[in-house]
Formats: C-alpha cells, structure tokens, sequence
C-alpha cells in the first residue's frame, strides 16, 4: 500500500503539470502524463502519441523492460523533476532509456547520456556498487548484456580481483582444532579432532550476491586472466554455503522442487568451475559436494567429476569423507559403497609415486571404512570383498600388518550371523593371517566366529613367527655390544640362553601339535556340522572349539599362566 501511495502522489504532481494528459498503466499502476513532455524526451513515445491520439496506449508498450518503480524515475526525468540514480537503479534505467529512446539525438542533456555518466562514474569504480549493479539486472539481464552494461560490470569486477584477488575471501587455511572450537560453528568444517582442517575465514562475501547465471562467466574469465586458484577456490565454497549447503544439511529440510533445481544449477556450475590441481580443495568439501550433487540428482558428470577430484587426494581423507549415504527407495545398503569403490579406482589409477606410503594410508583407510560400514546389516557380501580386494591389490607387497582388515571381517562376521560356512570362509578370504600383530592373533585365538580353517591358519602363522624370532636369535650369535658388558651382564645372557632353549624345544612340541590339528581339521568341521543342536543341550560336554585349543594347550585366555603359546617371553637382544 505505502509503494502504491508514494507513486499516486508522484502521478499527481505530474498530472498537474500536465496541459493534455496521456493515460499509462505500467505493472498495474497507474500514471497520467503529459505528452508534449514525454514526446519531447523520448522518440519512441513521440511515434506512438503522434499514431495514437488516444489517451491510453498502454497495450503499445507490452514489451517495455521495466517495473513501475523505473518508469516512474524516467516519467519525472521527462517531466523535469528530480531523479535518484543509484546503484541497484542504474542499470534499469539504462534499459528502459534505450527502450524509449532517450538519446542525445532526440533531445540533448538526455536521460541515456545522464545514466551512463553515473554508472562509469560512480557504479565502476566500486567493488560493492558494481556487485549491487549486476544483482539489480538479473530480471532483465538479456537486454543487459546486450547493452554492454553485463560486460562492463564485470571487467570492473574482474580487474579489481586481479589488483587485489582477497575481495574473493581469504584463501582457506589450515588450523588446529577442538571440539569446543568447532561444535558451535556452522559454516566451519568439524572432522575428527585429531586431523588439520580447513575453515572458511572472509573479508568480503559480496560476490556471492549475484545467481549463477552471472558468477559462473566472472569465475571463468578470472581462472582464464590467471586470479590465484586458491582465492577462486574460497569464493566457489563460500558460494555453495550460501545457495547450497545451507539447504541440504538436515534431514528436516525439504527444499521445493523449484529450490532443488535452482541448486542442482548451482552445483554442476561449480563443479565444471573447480580447479584440477590435488590439495588445493579440502577433499571434506568435495565429499560434502559430491553427497550434495547425489540427494540432488546432479547431472552424471558432475558426480564423476567430484569423484575424480577426490580420488586424486584420497590419502588426505577420513572415514566420515567416505560415508555418502545411499539415495532413493530402492538402495538396500546404508551407504553409497559404489561411489566409493569408483573413487579407489580413480586413485589407483592415478597413484603414480613410487613411494608406496600413499597405498598404506588408502588400504587403512578402507580398512577403517569397512570396519564402520560392516554394521549394516544389508551391507552385501559382494560388496565387502570388492572393497577389500581393491585394498588388498594395491598394497601387495607392502608390510601393513592385517589388524584393521581383520577388525573389518570381525564386525561383519558378527552383524551378519545368519552367513553360511562357505560365505563366512569367503569373507574371510582377505584376510592375511601372517600379517596379524601379536594382540590381533590374541584376539583371534578365541573368537568363535572365525571359521576353523581360518583358525588354524592364525595359530600356525603365530607359531611360525615364534619360531623365526627364536632361530634369528640363536643365529644371529653375540652382539659386538655385549663383549664391552660387565660379568655380573654374563649371566644375565646365561638366563636368557637358557629360556630360548626351553622355548626352541616348546616350539617344536607346539609344531607337531598345530600338524595333528590341521589334519584332524575336516572332521572338526563335519562334526560342528552335524552336532550343532545336540551339542548345545549335552551339560557339562566339551565342546569342539575347546577341544581344539586343548589340542594346542591352551585352554583359557593367552593372557592366563596355562597357555602354553606364550608362557615363556622370548627376550630380545639386548
């Protein structure tokens, strides 16, 4: 209502100065003119009122490229009043005074030549009026550009950057965290507390203004005139935590239809925006990216993109970068696992290094991964041992012990007991027993989950390196070190001589007892096969698995003193 008033009461002071008025209704409003006035001004006006007596032609000007607001600003230019330009009016001004023909050709000291003087005088020469200009034209942008006024705004904008490339935002950098620092920060980035992080720290967020119809070419010129990507980097993400993160972060939030597509836009812009050089992207921002770009349905290439991106940085990633959740009714699995298993992929094939600790970071890394996604009870077992072959291949020949794998198949083996023995010995495939760390073989030597085959492989495995330990020791004869030792040292080495002996000779008895075992190994199985409910209901019976380990003298815990594996401590050099 007050909008309505304020143009009436300018309509009326222009219908009293008016000898033989015009009716004209811009956008429902309004506004009696003077035609002599306007016909004085304006050469396309002049056409009309002279073809037109009538005193209402509005239904000629259908097509004119302005709101009411703008006309009202060039009907008091023509009638000699006073007009407002600024910033956020400049440019539609221009548009509707090219439209009308408002040039010094028609009429000196014209409304075109009084508008283009403000804007290269005022509107240029500033960083945030130049923002504002581009953000008023975005409803007659096309007319715009093609006025030239688009390009103008940009180049101001651009040859700004290029002076001082901190308008985009501060590049991001790395800090050091808590979780007091990070939990109460929403635009900050939270990963786990024990990593370097990136977060967002800005000086200027005017850019972000404009849609992406208008950053998208002003990014591009700015990569192509050689901007620093970092800046550039900072300006895109700062942008998508404007327009998309902001709206596809909870669950609660269900952006329209229209909100999806003008982010899926936005997205796929970014992402054809972003630059290729590895590490200069947090690959946490690309993982949130490619999840935004998955809920949004994002083109194809846009996802592959992402996915590229983060392959080639995947060292620099924890667990929480690899869980995309799986979209749509028809995903059985909680996570998107195929989006991961085409970015390992992507990383392998990229990993040209010939340092081999980037293979050992990934290979933890799925191991961490399938560790985390076991508990899906859905999780597929195809799906768990592609992943974990992919692991496994790439670090052949690497001495990354099995721990995290083994932690891996635990989890699944026990989220997953309805598997049957031949699955359970598939599963457990990819685990190299002879790689197992002391406490894993442990752990392992009394978890009832682990088919006996497997079983058997562990404890042999342990026992092999108990016996290599031992024989490298009695080979490897005095160290130079010891001859300098004092005598009461002498007969600490007569101690320990003394207890390889016992544990050389307990080795060998243990050897003969891990060959009966494997031999007796088949008939375990078909007896646990066979004897699986009759054995639960037998009190006081001793079941297979106990007869197993009686077998190898170790009836309770290894950490017990009647474990015969490790009763005796292997002393190292000293």
């Amino acid at each position: 209502m007050s909008k309505s008033k304020s143009i009436g009461s300018s309509s009326r002071k222009l219908m009293h100065a008016s000898s033989s008025g015009v009716q004209l209704n811009i956008c429902g409003l309004p506004f009696s003119l003077n035609r002599e006035l306007l016909a004085a001004r304006s050469s396309k006006l002049a056409a009309l009122l002279k073809e037109n007596p009538e005193d209402d032609f509005s239904h000629l000007l259908g097509d004119i490229p302005a709101d009411s607001e703008t006309f009202e600003i060039v009907a008091r230019f023509c009638h000699g009043f006073d007009i407002n330009l600024s910033s956020e009016n400049v440019i539609k001004v221009l548009c509707l005074a090219h439209y009308l023909g408002m040039s010094e050709i028609h009429s000196t000291n014209n409304l075109t030549k009084k508008a283009c003087f403000y804007f290269q005088n005022t509107v240029l020469p500033s960083w945030n009026k130049s923002i504002k200009a581009l953000k008023s034209a975005e409803n007659i942008l096309q007319r715009a550009a093609d006025l030239g006024l688009i390009d103008a705004c940009a180049e101001s904008i651009i040859a700004k950057v290029m002076h001082d490339p901190s308008l985009l935002g501060e590049p991001m950098r790395n800090v050091t965290t808590t979780d007091d620092d990070s939990e109460n920060d929403e635009n900050a980035y939270k990963p786990n507390v024990r990593r370097r992080l990136f977060v967002l720290d800005w000086k200027s967020e005017d850019l972000t203004l404009v849609s992406i119809a208008l950053y998208e070419p002003i990014i591009h010129a700015m990569v192509h005139r050689k901007v620093p990507l970092e800046y550039v980097a900072s300006s895109l993400f700062h942008y998508l935590n404007k327009w998309v993160f902001s709206d596809t972060k909870g669950e609660e939030d269900d952006p329209s239809t229209y909100e999806k597509n003008s982010q899926r836009v936005i997205i796929e812009a970014v992402e054809r925006l972003l630059p290729q050089e590895r590490g200069l992207i947090p690959i946490s921002l690309l993982s949130q990216m490619l999840q935004s770009a998955i809920i949004l349905d994002a083109h194809t290439e846009c996802k592959t993109g992402l996915e590229i991106r983060i392959g080639k940085q995947l060292d620099q990633a924890t667990v929480k970068d690899l869980l995309i959740p799986a979209q749509g009714y028809a995903k059985e699995e909680r996570y998107d696992t195929e989006s991961v298993k085409r970015i390992l992929k992507n990383f392998y094939s990229n990993y040209a290094s010939t340092d081999k600790s980037g293979l050992v970071v990934v290979a933890e890394l799925v191991d961490n991964f399938l560790a985390e996604v076991s508990s899906d009870i859905d999780l597929k077992l195809n799906t768990f041992l592609s992943l974990a072959e992919l692991s496994q291949a790439a670090t052949g020949g690497t001495n990354r012990n099995s721990d995290g794998m083994y932690r891996a198949i635990d989890i699944y083996l026990d989220k997953h007991r309805y598997l049957t023995d031949w699955e359970r010995e598939e599963v457990c495939r990819v685990l190299d027993c002879s790689k197992m760390s002391p406490e894993a073989s442990e752990h392992a030597a009394h978890n009832e989950k682990l088919p006996v085959r497997v079983m058997v492989q562990i404890l042999f495995s342990v026992q092999l390196k108990l016996k290599d330990t031992v024989s490298k020791k009695i080979q490897g004869g005095p160290d130079n070190r010891l001859l300098k030792l004092e005598d009461d040292e002498e007969d600490a080495r007569g101690t320990s001589s003394n207890e390889e002996e016992i544990m050389k000779a307990e080795m060998q008895k243990m050897g003969s007892k891990v060959v009966e075992l494997e031999k007796e190994c088949d008939t375990m199985k078909r007896k646990i096969q066979r004897g699986g409910s009759q054995h639960k209901n037998q009190k006081g019976k001793t079941s297979i698995w106990k007869e197993m380990k009686r077998k190898l003298g170790c009836m309770t815990s290894l950490h017990e003193p009647n474990c015969h594996v490790k009763k005796k401590k292997v002393h190292p050099p000293k």
